[in-house]
């Protein structure tokens, strides 16, 4: 789906300073910054003890994004350590990634509003989608402490951001006539799960 790599453009924009939309650029982001930040010996390090062999897609993708937030922070003005990092900065970032989105969310003036398949362009605004900054903020809440941070001071799991979130998509849901509920997946009946197990059948009778 769309959602899972609108996250990487902003990536190459706060490494090389770009304040422009550029979407050949942004195509390419994704391989220019691994070559960009090869050299961040400190997270290579944490990363490759856990994977001395080539690195999942996850792991290059948390390690991408803790990256680019290590770079937010340093442009920051003023900047900001980490160690004074909060929810209401990790708020600022996300909402300083909506610039480069790629979803077109509709204002509630749009005669698309609530449209999930619009039959003509209009001007509303491109966001980050909710379910990427979803899966950004989970990446980067497991970077946090993987990097030495204390799970009860990690500013990516505060209340602020978690509330963030769900008005995003709340908000993104009604706008774009989508749903964002949670794929109910309907269960399994015993005799799917006896037939998908490797173990034998509750009465032993295993021939």
């Amino acid at each position: 789906m769309e959602h899972n790599q609108e996250v990487d453009s902003p990536n190459s924009v706060i490494i090389h300073h770009h304040h422009h939309h550029n979407h050949n650029h942004n195509n390419n982001s994704m391989t220019m910054l691994a070559g960009n930040n090869s050299n961040n010996n400190n997270y290579a390090a944490s990363s490759s003890s856990n994977s001395p062999t080539t690195l999942s897609r996850y792991e290059n993708q948390k390690r991408r994004d803790w990256n680019t937030f290590g770079q937010y922070l340093r442009n920051h003005r003023p900047p900001l350590s980490l160690t004074r990092c909060s929810g209401a900065h990790v708020l600022e970032f996300l909402r300083y990634l909506d610039q480069f989105g790629k979803t077109k969310v509709h204002t509630q003036l749009c005669p698309f509003f609530g449209h999930p398949n619009p039959p003509a362009p209009c001007p509303c605004p491109l966001r980050q989608a909710w379910g990427s900054l979803d899966a950004l903020i989970g990446r980067l809440r497991a970077a946090y402490e993987e990097n030495g941070g204390k799970p009860e001071t990690n500013p990516f799991g505060a209340r602020a951001v978690r509330l963030y979130l769900r008005e995003v998509r709340d908000s993104q849901a009604k706008a774009r006539g989508i749903s964002y509920e949670k794929k109910k997946r309907k269960k399994p009946n015993p005799q799917q799960l006896s037939s998908s197990s490797s173990l034998p059948p509750p009465n032993g009778n295993s021939s």
